[in-house]
Parts: C-alpha cells; structure tokens; sequence
C-alpha cells in the first residue's frame, strides 16, 4: 500500500508525502507533535433576511467562537449533536466556507481569508471527505475522472501518467484498478467513500477533515473503512479532523476529542481523561448514551442520563452557559455568566461553573434554577453515585500530580540565582497540593502553571497510539437552520477546485 513520489513541473516529488520503507513519513514542515492548524475565536453566522429588500433581521450562530490547536499526526475528533455546527466547523477550516470572525493558522500561515488563488497551492496540503458517498461524485464522470482531477486542477503530473496514478489509488483504498473506467451508479456505499477517500489522498495531504465519513455505511462495511483510515494515516502520517456522534468509534480511532454544543466547544480533552472522568454534564449526558456490548448486561438496568427538552435553537441561544436550560447542576451563575473554557487538569479543558467529577468552580452558588430541578429529576440516583465515585478517584489522581510537579520543581528552585529565589518560591508555595479533602483536590492541578500543564498535556497526547477515523451521525440541517447536514454545499463539490 505504497504511493510513489509525484513531480510538479520541476518541484521535487518529495514535497509529498513519500513512503519509504514502510514507516510513517511526513513532510519536513510538518514534524509529529508540532501544532499543524491554529484556530482562534472561530465564528460563522448565516444570515436571516426577509422582505421585497431582503432586509437581515438576524442570523444562524452555527459556529460562535472555536478555539483549538490540531498537532502534526494525530486525530482529533469533534462530537456533538447534530445541529452544533460540526459540519460547519469542518467547512470552515477546509475554507470551504468564509468566516465571519476569528483566525485560522495553517502552519503557521493565515489562511483566515485567503481568496481563490492564495488558497489553491493549500488544497494540496488540505482536503476534506465528504459525509454523503452519494452527492459528493459527480454521477456523470468516471471514476478515473473523479480522483484524477486533483492532479488537472494543480497541474501535477504524477510519475507514469495520471491513469497509472489514479489505478494505484484505487489499490490503495480497496478497489480494483480495472474499474478506472465506471461511473459512481455502478458502486456500493461504501465503495463510493473509498473512491472520496481516494481523491483527497490524491496530493498526498498533510491535514484531512472528514465529515461524517462512515455515516452513510452499514456497520460492517464502516469497520473496513475506520481500519482504511487507520492504516492510511499509520503509512502517509496524516493528521486527520473526525467529525462524528458515534462515540464508540470516536473513542476508538481519536487521540483527543473536543465536545460541542450549540457552536460552542464545552470540553476538550485527551481520550482517556474524557471517557474516564467527563467534566461537563453534557459530556457526562452524552456518555451514559454509549451502548455497552455485553450480553451479561442485555437485562441490566439502563443508566442514560435523559436531557430535558430540546436543543435551543442558534438564531437565539441561551444567555451565559448555553447548556443550563437543560443541566441539572445550572444556577444563577450558569444563566448571566457564560464560562471560559479553562484549563481543570493537564490536558483537558472544560467550560462549566460546576463540573462534573471536579471541585466546583463557583461554589457560593448553590441554588438551583427551577429548569435545573426539573432536569434532575430525569438523572438516576446509581449515575449521580457512580459520578461521585470517579469524583474521589480524580482527586486523588489530582493531589499525585501536584506532588510530583512540586518535587520536580524544588531542583530548579535550588540552583537559581538570588535575585529569583523569592518570586520561585512563592510560585512553589502556589503549586504544592493542599492538605487533603476531596473537595480541595482539584486545586493544585488548577495552580499548576501553563507551562507545566501544556507539557502534561503533549506527553500524554504523545503516548496514545491509535488513529483513524471516524462515525456516523444524522442530518438534521433542515431544522437546524443548515448547521450541520450532508449536502450542504452541493453534490460535486470538491476541495481541489
């Protein structure tokens, strides 16, 4: 499963991804671990207009205000409810879409509002597979025309020929060569998504956003192309961008996973950290939905957390924590003050006045609104118990990584000058661990410095090993104002044009 080397009129073929020997290659501008998108206070609103003038009297939030950073070789996966604005996020920083406000970095180059020209040298290095097999093919084309036009577009001429290319991309994916030549009636589902995924490895890309890629699939053939993806991104290094709700499959292929709710991210951790210990409720709602596979438990009790109401709409979201019209913990604080998303523990990354499994973090405020009460109702009593278990687990975990972060800090505060030895000292004093209730425990992970966190954070991110793909959602666009459904851009639309 190997993909040669391609020429661009007197570039070096090794701009691409080459393979070589087997190992994982990426390209010099894209070392493992280095942060490959930068993306801050991301929006996108659509515009409402009505009236002979066509006068705008409001406007979809469907994204409102992203802030996240996607390392060289990992997979980051985005999950949510559908109408959250995933879809739109994905289109936005595959610039498929214009942004309102906010910045997007791409190796560290603005590509925020990039025309037509400027963006065409980076639809090499960004592509994107599309959520629906079906409209994402233009039905009049071949398949040898479909992955070979990334090649037209940007003037590549691969070794051997296009045909020839094209044909050993199809290997690659699953397919048999010999059908350079059909048309996309003639394939299956998931056949028609090896073919997507064919072309946006055409240019062998550093970053690719999938959308929803196995949604459309039967569940035997979303396994064959989850491992496809695992495989392709173990052999070319790619970094991939999943968007999805199934989280079975998300916790399966993702490194870190960023939750969202209401165009908003309200929990971004490492995998392990979110299905261990979620922090926000609706994390923690979303995660008692996870089906377990296990027929000792066909005649067990379910313990699903059942969120009251709908989502709100994003014409007109909720004042302060965009959750607290359906959050069984929301107070006064929760309705006027809307939380940053802060730093709780290393590496993960949560916007809630009072989370989940952690000390809370407006505690003088305790009572509860009248939509809170009517939520709680809806939580088990085994959830709540089993939420105070981990609760106690995690404080524990908590006072070990202050202890260990104060005794790595006493060599550097030994042998530093004079003059320093006062402002390190009380820095120290700040990071030591109190004394010991559970209700304190969080706090010296929450005094620890940036610096000490985002190193926790790298390493642990460093040491998971698996990567792929993604999982299924539905499309609920139409009553979402067009925030997240499959066909939003049209059918053969393409990031190589």
């Amino acid at each position: 499963m190997s993909i040669p080397a391609q020429s661009d009129g007197g570039q070096a073929g090794g701009e691409g991804v080459a393979k070589a020997s087997g190992a994982a290659t990426l390209t010099k501008e894209a070392a493992p671990g280095e942060v490959l998108l930068k993306v801050t206070g991301l929006q996108k609103h659509f515009p409402i207009k009505k009236g002979l003038l066509q006068r705008q009297v409001g406007a979809v939030r469907a994204v409102d205000g992203l802030d996240f950073e996607v390392r060289a070789g990992e997979t980051l996966g985005v999950v949510g409810e559908s109408g959250c604005g995933k879809s739109t996020m994905g289109r936005l920083i595959t610039r498929l879409l214009e942004p309102t406000a906010g910045q997007i970095e791409f190796e560290g180059k603005d590509i925020t509002h990039l025309g037509v020209s400027g963006m065409r040298p980076m639809r090499r290095d960004v592509q994107m597979i599309f959520q629906d097999p079906y409209s994402s093919l233009n039905p009049r084309h071949t398949i040898g025309t479909i992955v070979g036009a990334p090649f037209r577009l940007q003037g590549v001429e691969p070794e051997g020929g296009i045909k020839k290319e094209v044909q050993r991309l199809l290997s690659v994916v699953g397919l048999n060569p010999e059908h350079y030549n059909r048309y996309p009636h003639e394939f299956s589902g998931g056949q028609r998504q090896r073919i997507g995924i064919a072309r946006a490895l055409a240019l062998k890309p550093k970053l690719v956003v999938a959308d929803e890629p196995v949604s459309a699939l039967d569940v035997s053939i979303q396994a064959q192309v989850v491992n496809l993806l695992d495989d392709l991104q173990q052999e070319l290094g790619l970094t991939y961008v999943i968007i999805a709700h199934d989280l079975s499959v998300v916790r399966h292929v993702s490194d870190r996973i960023a939750v969202m709710y209401l165009g908003k991210i309200v929990e971004l951790a490492d995998r392990d950290s979110l299905y261990k210990a979620p922090m926000h409720p609706y994390t923690k709602a979303l995660m008692s939905a996870v089906p377990i596979p296990d027929p000792r438990r066909k005649n067990a009790k379910s313990e699903r957390i059942l969120l009251k109401g709908d989502v709100p709409s994003p014409i007109a979201p909720p004042s302060g924590c965009r959750f607290h019209t359906r959050c069984w913990k929301a107070t006064e604080i929760c309705r006027k003050t809307e939380p940053p998303l802060k730093e709780l523990m290393p590496g993960q990354r949560v916007a809630c006045h009072h989370p989940e499994n952690f000390e809370d973090q407006a505690p003088q405020d305790t009572v509860l609104l009248s939509a809170a009460k009517e939520a709680a109702e809806l939580v088990s009593e085994e959830a709540l118990a089993k939420s105070a278990e981990t609760s106690a687990a995690v404080a524990a975990a908590a006072d070990e990584i202050a202890e260990a972060q104060a005794e790595s800090n006493e060599p550097a505060k030994a042998s530093s000058d004079d003059a320093e030895e006062p402002a390190e000292s009380s820095a120290d004093e700040a990071k030591k661990p109190a004394p010991a209730s559970s209700d304190d425990a969080g706090e010296p992970a929450e005094a620890s410095s940036d610096a000490d966190a985002d190193t926790h954070s790298e390493a642990e991110t460093d040491s998971e090993a698996d990567a792929g793909t993604a999982a299924p959602e539905g499309s609920d666009s139409d009553s979402r104002g067009g925030t997240d459904g499959d066909g939003e851009s049209g059918g053969q639309e393409s990031t190589d044009d």
